[in-house]
């Protein structure tokens, strides 16, 4: 007998709540503490929510001695985070910043990018991130789009920003290195050092962050989220990553994408160490691992691979033993590269498949990745995974290719400049196409508008990449579709090869066709030194297609 609708409601609301309750426990986000830590910390998490305004509220009143941040200045605790914040919120506003408003930040990993969103949490304004990769046009298209009322950026970004700021207040994070500060803004510390340290008024409304998409194939677009109503999302995570708290996370992903700032935002649910290092390098990366025993490592594949790159002894001289969790999204994960870097690390990869606009989709562990590599995995409790087809009806069995669309809480409020993904069901378009196994794993195929019609039959470029990539001394292949007059398009290949290693064109074809059908083979095999790419490590396609 079916359960009335309403019971039904309030049992699965019951069942999300124990579920979210036992993995925070087992986490560690909840647990003991004295009652007037407790009343406290739980004062923040309802004036703020769970926003970083509460997180770094909440740990320095539950950890304040515990070190928040360690980068290239120094270490921080989370008193001093809080601190250092509401005086940079008490600054902001003295210049004219105000509930509501926007606030542009273009910063690389350092405290700086962390103090900046929490003192923007703190006055419930909206958070812009710039790429750091972005050149001064693309600034200054931004900036005049999304209208923040004031802008803050390192020093080493001012000839990019100032153009499209010249009407905004500025604020600048200096470092050694990067010379005099001599343009005349305000430097955050500057702000920091006569701003009061008293405890703001928690908003009206929480800011909203806007992360913008990577532009691969185009201009980016500002991809609006609000702030989470609860823990659930977090739990979801815990659920098949086991992050747990107060352990020390290199954050190698840059913060300004939703790969780092999701890392950065569980790290103050867990009470985390955040090691931050301004410039990823490999070397770098294994160094600070090592210094300070870091059990987790989120990063995006060609971070993993360029540091599965480095001389045998330079890995073996650093000592990653405390490593528990490399974790990895951002781009695809060659199945290759997985097996590989668990051959060497241990079984330590979890890989998150998702998008700026679903937030997640899936995540697969070790053991996902060990039986089908390559796979993006599972959805997590709470979010569901369907496939579609162009007409809009569910793709379902095994193998069966369809356009991948989810449901969870984190799905983006749309696009700042107007508009969205496609939904069905309730569903959210993620972008790409993909099938499932017959154990339920997702694989993306590709992305829906990367599929190539060459003489009427269908192809989707990852099949192809990942069999080029197979072949010996391939460091990394990108497939695209140029068109041909007589096939409607055709493939062509850009193969980038170990340092010192030969392969010819007629080779590459020939093992392509080998294993796939005939419309398959590339027509083309360009050889390159690299393949272009954004900060997270995307291919841009659109500059392969300009050669």
């Amino acid at each position: 007998m079916a359960l009335p609708a309403a019971l039904e409601k309030i049992t699965d609301k019951a069942a999300t709540t124990a579920f979210t309750v036992r993995e925070l426990l087992e986490a560690g986000v909840v647990g003991p503490m004295a009652p007037t830590t407790a009343v406290r910390s739980l004062k923040a998490l309802r004036g703020f929510g769970p926003t970083p305004a509460a997180g770094y509220a909440a740990n320095a009143v539950r950890r304040p001695g515990r070190t928040a941040i360690i980068d290239e200045t120094g270490t921080l605790t989370f008193a001093e985070v809080h601190e250092r914040s509401n005086a940079l919120a008490h600054g902001l506003r003295e210049l004219g910043v105000r509930e509501g408003d926007s606030l542009a930040l273009m910063c690389r990993n350092h405290r700086g990018f962390v103090e900046t969103i929490v003192a923007a949490s703190k006055l419930g304004v909206h958070q812009l991130l710039l790429n750091t990769m972005f050149s001064g046009p693309q600034i200054t298209d931004v900036l005049a789009r999304e209208r923040p009322v004031v802008a803050v950026y390192d020093q080493e970004f001012q000839e990019l920003v100032a153009p499209g700021a010249a009407d905004l207040a500025r604020v600048v994070w200096t470092h050694d290195g990067a010379g005099a500060h001599t343009s005349g803004e305000p430097t955050a510390e500057e702000l920091i050092a006569r701003g009061s340290r008293e405890d703001l008024r928690p908003p009206a409304e929480r800011g909203r962050m806007v992360i913008l998409t990577s532009g691969t194939t185009g201009t980016p677009k500002g991809a609006a989220r609000q702030q989470p109503k609860s823990l659930n999302p977090a739990a979801q995570i815990f659920s098949r990553m086991p992050l747990r708290a107060e352990e020390r996370t290199m954050l190698a992903a840059p913060m300004f994408h939703s790969w780092g700032y999701l890392h950065f935002t569980l790290g103050f649910a867990l009470g985390s160490t955040l090691v931050l290092r301004r410039r990823f390098t490999p070397e770098g990366t294994l160094q600070a691992i090592a210094e300070h025993r870091c059990q987790v490592l989120p990063v995006v594949p060609v971070m993993l691979q360029r540091i599965l790159e480095l001389p045998d002894d330079e890995l073996a001289r650093h000592d990653l033993s405390s490593l528990r969790i490399v974790a990895l999204s951002g781009s695809a994960l060659p199945g290759e590269l997985a097996i590989r870097a668990m051959d060497r690390l241990g079984e330590v990869l979890y890989n998150l498949y998702g998008s700026t606009e679903v937030g997640w989709a899936t995540i697969a562990d070790p053991a996902d990745l060990r039986a089908a590599p390559g796979t993006a995995g599972r959805p997590p409790r709470g979010t569901i995974v369907r496939l579609y087809d162009d007409q809009g009806r569910e793709v379902t069995g095994a193998g069966a290719i369809g356009r991948i669309f989810v449901g969870n809480d984190m799905r983006f409020d749309g696009y700042t400049g107007g508009g969205g993904k496609d939904v069905i069901d309730g569903l959210l378009s993620s972008g790409d196409v993909g099938h499932f196994d017959a154990e339920g794993r997702l694989f993306v195929d590709g992305r829906d508008d990367d599929m190539i019609v060459s003489g009427g039959e269908n192809v989707f470029p990852r099949e192809v990449e990942d069999l080029i990539a197979d072949m010996e001394p391939v460091k990394e292949v990108s497939v695209i579709g140029v068109p041909d007059a007589e096939w409607g398009a055709r493939l062509r290949a850009f193969v980038v090869l170990d340092a010192g290693a030969n392969l010819t064109e007629d080779e590459v074809k020939a093992h392509v066709k080998a294993h796939l059908a005939s419309f398959k083979v590339p027509r083309e095999v360009t050889f390159l030194d690299e393949l272009p790419r954004n900060a997270t490590g995307k291919v841009l396609k659109r500059e392969l297609r300009e050669r």
